[in-house]
């Protein structure tokens, strides 16, 4: 099978560690675990101490119990055995679209968002139909739209919640929309909720794996909770069938996940209050300075996220958008990722929540405005 190159993460693999500003980072500033353990109140020695007893075996194949129970917790229907432990997010979007789809499957994809969503059914050969998000309509999805792409059938449906790159987030009344329409074609939804829970108001969001019993959600410890070098993430399904096919395919790549990755993860995820209370400072405080930069910036536009990490920032230059940003990072160390890659030119994604100093955020938007600045004098 071919795949189209991951644009995004190629982009990320060639800068980030090359930079000084990474503006480019999609996680919430990552933890060690000595803060870690501060903010969970846990004795490092202790639980370092039980974990080098243990056997570096496969542990629980389905998933560590504790750390099940964790992600449960999340959800409001979701039990320990709905869940399918996977390596990342990314992991489990592969095992799910890579189950769901393939050739005479019919596949309707939100853009821009995550390429996975796209490109995988792609490769696995399913017909691969695009609902274009729009600017004017802050990167909703058009529900009259959504039904006139699916009018000749559907048996997957991608969304992303909340979007990435846009920070767009579906309401509650958005999302059984969209379940209306998978309804009437008896479609799965597949929404990867990655950054679920980090919205700017700091309101419950509603996950479709609790409204739809078709809904397949992919999530992990990367984003919201600031853990991604576990490389630790989840499927959730609810329908007996699918989730036998899911761990049938799953015993092909993946077999079980690190039990010392679980075991930290479900740490975490008791605590998952304060976790969740750090990172939503973090966004709320970055985002703002965010739009105050790009408030004095006149060839910069935006629509403001509702939730995540990212967003898609326009500039009204005639410049491409790899250009710009391979520009940026060599002559001012400042990483983020062209639009381009995720089809949406002459913009770049923003990461707001890469520190928990919003100073250094505030130098990379300087960084930002230099160029900026370089672009003016030589137009």
């Amino acid at each position: 099978m071919e795949i189209k190159d991951f644009a995004v993460e190629q982009w990320m693999n060639e800068w980030e560690t090359k930079c000084t500003y990474n503006v480019a980072e999609t996680c919430v500033f990552s933890v060690s675990l000595d803060e870690l353990f501060e903010i969970c109140e846990t004795d490092a020695t202790a639980f370092m101490a039980e974990q080098a007893k243990r056997p570096l075996t496969y542990g629980d194949i389905e998933g560590n119990p504790a750390f099940l129970e964790g992600v449960a917790s999340l959800y409001k229907t979701i039990e320990p055995h709905h869940i399918i432990p996977t390596h990342g997010a990314a992991g489990a979007n592969m095992l799910a679209l890579s189950t769901l789809t393939g050739p005479g499957k019919r596949v309707v994809s939100i853009m821009p968002t995550y390429q996975q969503l796209y490109s995988i059914p792609e490769m696995c050969g399913a017909d691969v139909r695009i609902l274009h998000l729009e600017k004017d309509d802050a990167y909703h999805v058009n529900i009259k739209r959504l039904r006139e792409v699916c009018s000749d059938g559907a048996d997957v449906i991608c969304i992303n919640n909340p979007d990435n790159p846009t920070g767009a987030l579906l309401s509650e009344e958005e999302l059984r929309g969209i379940i209306e329409v998978a309804k009437e074609h008896d479609a799965w939804l597949v929404c990867d909720e990655v950054y679920r829970l980090l919205t700017q108001d700091g309101a419950y969001q509603p996950s479709v794996a609790d409204l739809y019993d078709k809904g397949v959600v992919t999530s992990s410890m990367s984003k919201v909770w600031s853990l991604a070098g576990l490389r630790l993430g989840w499927c959730i399904t609810r329908d007996p069938q699918l989730r036998r096919q899911l761990l049938s395919h799953r015993d092909y790549d993946l077999i079980s996940c690190g039990i010392l990755n679980e075991a930290i993860a479900a740490l975490a995820l008791s605590h998952k209050d304060r976790l969740l209370e750090r990172s939503h400072r973090i966004v709320t405080q970055n985002l703002q300075s965010v739009m105050e930069w790009v408030d004095a910036e006149p060839r910069l536009s935006i629509v403001r996220p509702q939730g995540g990490t990212t967003a898609l920032v326009y500039y009204n230059f005639p410049i491409d958008s790899y250009d710009f940003c391979t520009r940026m990072v060599q002559e001012e160390g400042a990483l983020v990722t062209p639009g381009d890659c995720f089809e949406e030119p002459r913009s770049f994604r923003l990461g707001y929540a890469y520190s928990d100093n919003v100073n250094d955020l505030e130098e990379g938007l300087a960084a930002i405005s230099r160029i900026l600045r370089k672009l003016e004098a030589s137009a």
